[in-house]
């Protein structure tokens, strides 16, 4: 059923993209210079569906990247939860095994 979902979602798209991909592959220049427009000093040319990808790439990783520290705060309380959870299981394990040994010299009830 995963699979299924997959290529439903997952074909769309591609076709999607290649069709985008082959209907903007005129050469943009990109350039990194704000001050000259006419010979900038640091551009390169892309198709422009290289850039419209790189910008989509970018944006990924920047907002993955912004979440991921954003949630840095809750990782750290479960770390944090499942050392304590450790702990007192640990103790909860040493006090039985210490019990048992009472319960067994306790005389029988009349």
């Amino acid at each position: 059923m995963r699979r299924f979902l997959a290529w439903l979602i997952g074909l769309p798209l591609a076709i999607l993209l290649i069709l985008l991909s082959v209907a903007n592959r005129t050469p943009v220049r990109l350039s990194l210079d704000p001050f000259s427009g006419e010979t900038p000093a640091y551009s390169v040319e892309l198709p422009l569906f290289a850039v419209i990808f790189l910008a989509l790439i970018a944006g990924l990783a920047i907002g993955g990247a912004a979440t991921w520290f954003g949630q840095s705060r809750w990782r750290r309380e479960a770390r944090n939860r499942r050392q304590e959870a450790s702990t007192l299981r640990a103790e909860s394990d040493r006090l039985r095994r210490a019990a048992e040994p009472q319960r067994l010299a306790l005389p029988p009830r009349a």
